[in-house]
C-alpha cells in the first residue's frame, strides 16, 4: 500500500508569518494536532500543537500572558524546518518507520523535486489501514 491511497491531500497550511494565536486556532477548529507550513505551495515545516503547547496549556493565572503572547509570535519562530517528508508512492511500512524512528505522528506528503506539499498522511491514517486490516481478517 503507497502513501497516496492514505494520504489527506491538499491539507490545511499555515505560513511563516501566521500567528501562533491564528495555527491554534486552525488547529482546534479543524480538530488537527499538526499543520504543514509552506510558502506558496513549498514544504518549509511543519508544526504541531506540541510545539504550541506553551501558549495553550497555560495556568489560569498565565491565561492572558499566553493569549498576548501567541498574538505576538509568529508560526515561523516555532516549526519544525528539518522535517521528514515522504513522497506519494513512498509504501507505508516506511511511513510507519518513519514516524517511530523521528517519534512524530505525521509526515508532510511532497514532490522531492519541487517541494510543493501534496498532502499529509498521520497516526491517524495508518489507524485506519490496521482498522481495515484488522476488520477483513475477522
Amino acid at each position: 500500500m503507497l502513501v497516496k491511497e492514505i494520504m489527506t491531500e491538499n491539507p490545511a497550511t499555515a505560513t511563516e508569518l501566521m500567528s501562533v494565536a491564528e495555527a491554534l486556532g486552525l488547529l482546534y477548529e479543524l480538530d488537527v494536532r499538526h499543520l504543514p507550513v509552506v510558502r506558496g505551495r513549498e514544504l518549509v515545516g511543519i508544526i504541531s500543537d506540541r510545539d504550541l503547547r506553551s501558549f495553550s496549556g497555560a495556568s489560569d493565572d498565565q491565561a492572558m500572558e499566553a493569549v498576548e503572547g501567541a498574538r505576538a509570535a509568529n508560526v515561523g519562530n516555532f516549526m519544525n524546518t528539518s522535517t521528514v517528508k515522504v513522497d506519494p508512492e513512498t509504501n507505508v511500512r516506511e511511513v510507519l518507520e518513519l514516524m517511530l524512528l523521528h517519534r512524530v505522528g505525521a509526515l508532510p506528503v511532497a514532490d522531492l523535486d519541487t517541494g510543493d506539499l501534496l498532502g499529509i498522511v498521520s497516526y491517524i491514517d495508518l489507524l485506519r489501514v490496521l482498522q481495515g486490516t484488522l476488520d477483513a481478517g475477522a
